[in-house]
């Protein structure tokens, strides 16, 4: 193995030209369709080895699709974050103007799943015919500040990588919900990642705290690097962040883990084992 070869090459991957729209547009066009696919792929390896998905309804299997796309999102952003808040030296030293070409690429990429994340929540509440408005404002809330980066292009990156951290529950949320629903719910595993993922959403509490102190530390500067119309989005996703969203999820995600129930669709039973197992069978014809 070459190591300056690999370096070279994952250094290839981040150097665009990102003053130019076309390549802004370009990178987010293709985050939406890597977790379309993402999302595509869920759809089919479920259909294929699970009895409780082909079960479901029409609602919950796009919800089951798009919530292991978020735990494969989680993934990238945990990455980035972490990135940018221990490692990188150039965001350590300047956490309001700085930006990298790595973190474009992730910010880019990041503001195509939010796309999709929101046209997919709107089209499945025209569809199906629901609504939760706070589902719905955290996703407009993202998609607004990550946006935000394409218009903005001297706008800092900290914060926004920052912001992307906060997804690091999304794996454990997706395992949740998805154990929860073949009937895992009273398994070991199921509750270990319970505590898990309730752990990481009080990290993600203090990380919202880090994000006000860098805000409230570098304030004026803040401001003129995001430009008005961007910080005002900023600042009301912060805000609702800190005050509804964070302790909202917190309690609910420990009231499941002492009383396992799918609250997203509440009318479907959900004692252990009644969605069946995974089905491992071979030669058995698979489908919706």
């Amino acid at each position: 193995m070459n190591l300056a070869n690999d370096g070279a090459m994952s250094r290839a991957i981040f150097d665009w030209d990102y003053v130019l729209w076309e390549v802004r547009l370009t990178l987010l066009a293709a985050g939406f369709f890597i977790y379309l696919g993402v999302f595509l792929l869920a759809h089919w390896l479920s259909s294929w080895i699970s009895a409780t998905y082909r079960a479901l309804s029409a609602k919950e299997k796009v919800f089951w699709n798009m919530t292991i796309t978020r735990g494969v999102f989680g993934v990238q952003s945990c990455i980035a974050g972490l990135w940018a808040m221990l490692i990188d030296p150039v965001f350590q030293a300047d956490k309001v103007y700085s930006q990298q070409k790595w973190s474009w690429f992730n910010c880019l990429i990041a503001s195509g799943f939010f796309l999709l994340e929101n046209v997919g929540v709107h089209l499945s509440n025209i569809i199906f015919k629901t609504f939760d408005v706070f589902l719905v404002i955290h996703h407009l809330l993202a998609l607004g500040g990550f946006l935000g980066l394409i218009t903005n292009i001297k706008s800092g990156h900290y914060l926004p990588l920052i912001g992307l951290l906060l997804e690091m529950s999304t794996p454990s949320t997706c395992f949740s919900w998805v154990l929860l629903k073949i009937g895992w719910s009273n398994t070991l595993f199921w509750k270990a990642n319970q505590w898990v993922m309730i752990h990481l959403f009080h990290c993600r509490m203090i990380i919202t705290y880090h994000m006000w102190w860098v805000c409230i530390s570098n304030w004026n500067d803040v401001v003129e690097n995001m430009g008005l119309p961007y910080f005002t989005v900023f600042f009301m996703g912060l805000c609702a962040l800190t005050i509804i969203l964070n302790p909202y999820w917190t309690y609910k995600k420990t009231q499941q883990l002492l009383t396992p129930v799918d609250w997203n669709f509440s009318n479907t039973a959900m004692k252990n084992g009644s969605f069946g197992k995974l089905n491992g069978e071979t030669g058995q014809k698979k489908r919706l």
